[in-house]
């Protein structure tokens, strides 16, 4: 009886879009900028092929700016989802 509940309780999820996909890259993008101004040490680790365009960060500080910004997208999206603006 209690899944029946929780069930009920989660929110209605957006089909994809490019909405959606423009928001997401957008999230990720200001993620990058956020991680490459507070990383210590941004360019530790294993070098990407084209560092020029990921602010000369490593494979580690790009893949935790890219899952920071998937959270931050995941939000900023069921939330205007909620608004109604998507």
């Amino acid at each position: 009886m209690a899944l029946y509940s929780l069930l009920a309780a989660v929110p209605p999820t957006p089909e994809w879009s490019p909405k959606i996909a423009v928001v997401m890259i957008i999230c990720n993008v200001l993620a990058i900028a956020i991680g490459k101004f507070t990383i210590k040490y941004p360019s530790v680790g294993p070098a990407l092929p084209a560092p020029q365009f990921f602010g000369g960060m490593g494979l580690p500080a790009l893949l935790g700016t890219t899952s920071f910004g998937h959270l931050i997208g995941v939000g900023v999206i069921l939330g205007l989802t909620n608004l109604g603006a998507l």
